[in-house]
């Protein structure tokens, strides 16, 4: 079949990007590490085309540094970076709830709605149970699945890469957190129950619970001299 090689290959580097992002999220791959195109390539079994690709992809998106000579770097963020990336998150998110309090949802999205009720519940169990890895795949899902309710799929894109980059950086302070599930949000029902309602006030309220929550955290972090 033509074409097919390039196929498999852009499959394998997506897998590959897939792969490396996961590790990174659940913290088996900490801010700093560094690490080879060949390495990477022998841990999975594969040539390095897909590899170098992958990494480069990674990189693009905010989530790795190349390192001259040496590779690539599990990016380091500040807790200033924090703050921005909180801060770009907000306009977003704010531009995302005002559309679709004023305008309703995209249509045919009653189906989508459905999975992003299902989403927020099973986020709102893992961040009450302090099921960090758990949250994090499902917290993602639902931010992807209720910002795609706006019909376009730019906005949910670039979301969704400003929430990769955030949970990159809190990870490793979280897995150290003793009361793990106080530092979690969870009120993703509620968010879900206001938009459906199309209850601007509500939405407004906890959008800024949310933020506020996530600003308060990296104020103590910088107290305690992170």
């Amino acid at each position: 079949m033509p074409g097919s090689g390039a196929v498999t290959r852009n499959t394998l580097r997506q897998q590959i990007a897939d792969a490396l992002r996961d590790e990174v999220l659940a913290g088996r791959l900490p801010p700093g590490t560094e690490f080879t195109v060949k390495q990477i390539a022998e841990q999975y079994g594969v040539s390095a085309t897909p590899v170098r690709e992958a990494l480069v992809d990674l990189a693009a998106q905010g989530l790795l540094d190349s390192v001259q000579h040496r590779g690539f770097r599990v990016r380091i963020f500040s807790v200033d970076d924090f703050r921005g990336l909180v801060e770009a998150r907000t306009l977003i998110v704010d531009g995302i709830f005002r559309r679709l309090v004023e305008r309703g949802t995209a249509p045919g999205s009653g189906e989508m709605l459905v999975s992003v009720r299902r989403r927020a519940e099973e986020a709102r169990r893992a961040a009450l149970s302090g099921s960090l890895e758990v949250l994090i795949g499902y917290d993602l899902r639902f931010w992807r699945e209720l910002s795609a309710l706006v019909g376009n799929v730019y906005i949910s894109e670039f979301l969704h890469r400003i929430r990769v980059q955030c949970w990159v950086f809190a990870v490793p302070y979280l897995q150290r957190e003793p009361k793990l599930h106080a530092a979690l949000w969870s009120g993703h029902n509620e968010l879900v129950e206001a938009v459906t309602l199309a209850d601007a006030h509500e939405v407004r309220r906890l959008v800024h619970a949310y933020n506020q929550h996530n600003l308060d955290w990296a104020a103590a972090l910088t107290a305690a001299g992170a």
